[in-house]
């Protein structure tokens, strides 16, 4: 059902089938067949979970996944009346998403722009590759699992967009700089004319081909570049992966006077109490404008005559 009429994403199916494995472990130690499911079983596998350490996010989704999976069985018909109905897991108190400055972007694709240049031989691809990408995710905001799996044909059409599909099989439009198309193009012109020296390059559909089993770069992959380029840059490695570009791409545009309904187009938000982990950015923008521009606080600051 998540699949075929959710649209779901492989990674979404994964977990649910994780967390779906550990209530089928736990009822199978209770002697309890998944159909024969009671509303006391479930709350003592929340209990469980929070007696075995689990971080409050994992116990948030494993609920979720449970309460899921019994609403199907109902509307099923698989199971009379369904046991997690007045299940409840614990309250996810939604944190301020890690982010960097302009400042902390800039020298990141600085110094991604500056290792392509340096580079030669068998690596420049590499360095070319990995400088595109950063710049397409910090000017489109989109995610990674969307970056890694951009088919080549994507490039065709207007420059200064992408047509991408996210999540549910949705398709959305993205902005792309010129910086983002000129490291593109950098990179592309490289591949489909490689240094003598360089390994042959098989023709692809991927826009970013790399020999891993799904035939393009991975999420995982692209991680461990980004960590090193933070190191090398001087930034905390710690502090910087795909996604914390992702939020920097939606603070800094809130920043400079984006309106939350348009990043939520952007980044592909079905609700936009998704996008509304961003307010902060717009309640310190509020406080700079009126801070700046009231007449009443201007004369505060103002000396005395």
């Amino acid at each position: 059902m998540l699949a075929a009429e959710k649209g779901a994403a492989r990674n979404t199916l994964d977990a649910y089938a994780r967390d779906l494995d550990d209530l089928a472990g736990f009822l199978a130690g209770r002697n309890r067949a998944l159909v024969d499911t009671t509303p006391a079983d479930l709350t003592a596998y929340i209990r469980h979970l929070s007696e075995a350490g689990f971080a409050t996010a994992t116990r948030a989704r494993k609920t979720s996944a449970v309460r899921q999976l019994f609403r199907f069985l109902a509307i099923e018909g698989t199971v009379d009346e369904d046991p997690a109905a007045g299940l409840t897991g614990p309250k996810l108190e939604r944190a301020l998403p890690r982010t960097l400055s302009v400042a902390e972007v800039e020298r990141l694709l600085e110094t991604a722009r500056t290792r392509a240049d340096a580079s030669r031989g068998p690596e420049r691809i590499r360095a070319l590759r990995l400088h595109a990408m950063i710049e397409v995710l910090y000017a489109s905001g989109m995610r990674v699992s969307e970056l890694v799996a951009l088919p080549r044909q994507v490039l065709t059409g207007d420059p200064r967009v992408l047509t991408i599909t996210g999540k549910g099989g949705k398709q959305r439009l993205v902005p792309l700089n010129s910086e983002a198309r000129a490291a593109l193009d950098r990179y592309l012109a490289a591949m489909a004319h490689p240094e003598p020296d360089a390994a042959p390059i098989r023709p692809s559909k991927w826009l970013f081909p790399a020999r891993s089993a799904e035939g393009h770069v991975t999420r995982q992959h692209l991680g461990v570049e980004l960590k090193e380029l933070a190191t090398v840059a001087g930034l905390d490695a710690e502090r910087v992966s795909p996604h914390v570009l992702r939020h920097a791409f939606a603070s800094h545009l809130l920043d400079r006077g984006a309106d939350l309904r348009s990043v939520q187009q952007f980044l592909g938000h079905a609700d936009i109490s998704t996008t509304q982990i961003y307010t902060h950015v717009l309640e310190e923008r509020l406080k700079k404008i009126v801070t700046e521009h009231h007449p009443l606080a201007r004369r505060k600051t103002e000396p005395a005559g």
